[in-house]
C-alpha cells in the first residue's frame, strides 16, 4: 500500500507541474514549435528544468541499489540506437506537433474534462496496443 501512496503522491506532484509551468495548454506546445510565427520558449524552460533535475537524479541512483522504498532498483543499460526507437520518436514527435499533448499532459488534461485529451488519450492507447499486437507478431517463430 506504500508503493501506491507513493506513486500517487509523485502523480499528483508530477500533473501540478505541468499544470502550473502550462503544459496541459496545446497552445503552448504548439507554440514552440511554431519557430516562424509567434514562438513561445517557454516550453524549452520546462525542458531545460526537467532535464537538470533528471541529470541530478540519475547521477544519485546510479549510486544506489535499492530505491527509496527498499525495492529493487532497476536502471536501463542499453543505450542503443535502433531503427524502433527511432521511428517511436518519429511517431511522438508527430504525434506531439499534431495535437499538441505528450503522454503525460494529455492524462492530466483529460483529468480536467477536455475533449482534446480525451481524442489524445483513445488513440494513444490505441496506437500502443497496435505496437503490442505488431511486436508479438513479430516475436512469434515463423
Amino acid at each position: 500500500m506504500q508503493h501506491r501512496i507513493s506513486e500517487f503522491l509523485v502523480g499528483l506532484l508530477f500533473g501540478l507541474g505541468l499544470i502550473l509551468s502550462g503544459m496541459t495548454d496545446p497552445g503552448k506546445v504548439i507554440g514552440f514549435l511554431d519557430i516562424f510565427g509567434v514562438w513561445d520558449p517557454s516550453l524549452a524552460l520546462v525542458m531545460a528544468g526537467a532535464i537538470t533535475v533528471g541529470i541530478f537524479a540519475f547521477a544519485f541512483a546510479k549510486k544506489r541499489t535499492v530505491n527509496f522504498l527498499g525495492g529493487a532498483l532497476h536502471l536501463p543499460k542499453s543505450n542503443q540506437i535502433d531503427k524502433p526507437l527511432v521511428m517511436g520518436a518519429a511517431l511522438f514527435g508527430a504525434g506531439w506537433g499534431l495535437a499538441g499533448f505528450c503522454p503525460g499532459p494529455g492524462l492530466v488534461s483529460l483529468a480536467s474534462g477536455q475533449f482534446k485529451a480525451f481524442v489524445f488519450v483513445v488513440f494513444m492507447v490505441a496506437g500502443m496496443q497496435l505496437f503490442e499486437m505488431f511486436n508479438r507478431r513479430a516475436s512469434q517463430p515463423k
